[in-house]
């Protein structure tokens, strides 16, 4: 078999490359380099080396994975007629799709391949930079990077920003966490006698023009809190120092129980902003919700009862079982077919449970809530109606019993039987696919909304609610459903 020799030309000129690698280059008559878009090559070409490269391949496809994947079918069959040498830019072990791609069929025994060695830019970048690698960084790739990899508190070193599409979307990517004037650097050929290191806002990231192969990008890490606060780390560590020795007492004081009416209350508020379709009001809304459940997992880790991560995970995989047409291979058509498909896997999970099958159903929730949870567990094993004919009729029997009870001036059966009519009218939603929260929720805005104008027309008129009769109070009411406050 064969040998595919792969070796890395460095990031830089001639003369940091290392003999041995110079010395395969020399000796190959088979030499495929991915670019020949590097410092070196214009010394080799000079010392009479040929070589065939990959950059028309670059030109030829609008998709990465496209391009490493033409390389390799054409270096293996390459090295089928004969060894071969591929050189590649750096060292092959770092940012090197094609050669990774190449290892995984050596690891199936397909092809043989040998790793020849070169210097990584990684060691003249931190030199020309001046900064130290023990502090952390993170080397991500600038053609496929993504947000929920950055890590602020770390230096990065992002590779491939080689032109200036691959710049703005990098640009783009980290403007979602860092300020626009934030200072990076541009260095390009480290450690040679071309390097060049430019100081640039990220703002300006796109509109360098002497990008190039040679090019990375290094963003020094975020030391002041404030400017990390995007961050779930940062999160993270706030709601661990409030509740820390030196944190603050009332949070220190709250327990899992202390904490459920702040649940609560916030998603209440929450609802009201999503109601109101009032995106700023939803924003802060959803961070309360999310305060309220760090505060609930970081007093399970304080208590050495669980922890974010497990609570995470937890999620995490209940997602992932329960989505099998979007992370396995089961086929979907509708979204009943995912319910039904939901539904199944709920109850497979749930199959040693002996429990009586309401006892966790709609657990904490609002009365209205909880009965609209009640009776769609009850209906999915046929206790209903066949059609909403039935609930109708409950609707009208309760309502008679109701007005029976009113007669006879019994308070404590008048509560019973006014829960019964809700109960039933609930029942009547959920024929109807009706959420009964979220219409009870819309209709007490509508009254906030047009009580208000109301309240505005009085004061309008200099006069008080009590100088005003009932009648024409509704006039103001009618007003504003003409108005379509809603």
């Amino acid at each position: 078999m064969n040998t595919i020799t792969i070796v890395g030309l460095g990031a830089g000129d001639l003369e940091q490359l290392p003999l041995g690698v110079y010395r395969r280059i020399k000796s190959s008559s088979h030499l495929y380099l991915r670019t020949d878009r590097h410092p070196v090559v214009k010394d080799l070409l000079s010392e009479g080396v040929t070589f065939q490269s990959f950059d028309a391949v670059y030109e030829k496809h609008d998709q990465f994975d496209l391009v490493y994947e033409e390389i390799v079918r054409e270096l293996v069959a390459a090295s089928e007629r004969h060894s071969l040498v591929y050189a590649v830019p750096g060292h092959p072990l770092v940012a090197e799709k094609a050669v990774q791609m190449l290892l995984d069929l050596h690891g199936e025994g397909k092809i043989h391949v040998e790793i020849g060695g070169g210097q990584s830019f990684i060691d003249a970048l931190f030199a020309s930079v001046g900064a130290d690698p023990i502090d952390g960084f993170q080397l991500l790739d600038g053609t496929s990077l993504k947000l929920q990899d950055i890590h602020m508190n770390q230096q990065l070193i992002i590779g491939q920003v080689y032109d200036a599409f691959i710049a703005s979307e990098v640009k783009l990517t980290l403007m979602e966490l860092y300020p626009y004037d934030y200072e990076v650097m541009l260095v390009t050929a480290a450690g040679s006698s071309e390097e060049k290191v430019e100081r640039i806002p990220l703002v300006e990231l796109d509109r360098v023009a002497h990008l190039s192969n040679l090019t990375s990008l290094y963003i020094p890490a975020v030391k002041e809190m404030e400017s990390s606060f995007k961050q779930y780390a940062t999160l993270r560590e706030i709601i661990s120092t409030l509740r820390g020795p030196n944190g603050c007492p009332w949070d220190k004081e709250q327990t899992h129980h202390s904490l459920k009416k702040y649940l609560i209350e916030e998603t209440y508020e929450l609802l009201e902003a999503i109601e109101e379709e009032d995106i700023d009001h939803m924003i802060e809304e959803l961070g309360d919700v999310l305060l309220q459940i760090m505060l609930h997992a970081q007093i399970g880790e304080d208590e050495g009862m669980f922890t974010m991560e497990e609570v995470i995970e937890s999620l995490a995989s209940k997602m992932v079982r329960r989505h099998p047409h979007v992370f396995g291979t089961v086929q979907v058509e509708n979204t009943e077919q995912v319910k039904a498909n939901w539904d199944e896997i709920k109850k497979r999970e749930k199959q040693d449970d002996r429990e009586p099958m309401l006892k966790n159903v709609a657990k904490g929730m609002p009365a209205l809530m909880k009965a609209f949870e009640y009776q769609k567990k009850a209906a999915k094993v046929g206790f209903d109606w066949a059609d909403p004919k039935g609930a109708w009729e409950k609707v009208w029997e309760e309502l008679k019993e109701f007005e029976s009870e009113v007669e006879n001036n019994s308070e404590n059966s008048m509560k019973k039987e006014f829960g019964d009519v809700l109960f039933a009218l609930i029942n009547v939603a959920r024929f109807y696919k009706i959420y009964p929260e979220e219409a009870l929720a819309m209709t007490n805005t509508k009254f906030y909304r047009r009580f208000s104008y109301v309240e505005e027309q009085v004061e309008k008129s200099g006069k008080s609610f009590e100088d005003y009769s009932l009648e024409e109070l509704d006039q103001f009411w009618n007003e504003a459903k003409k108005m379509n406050i809603e």
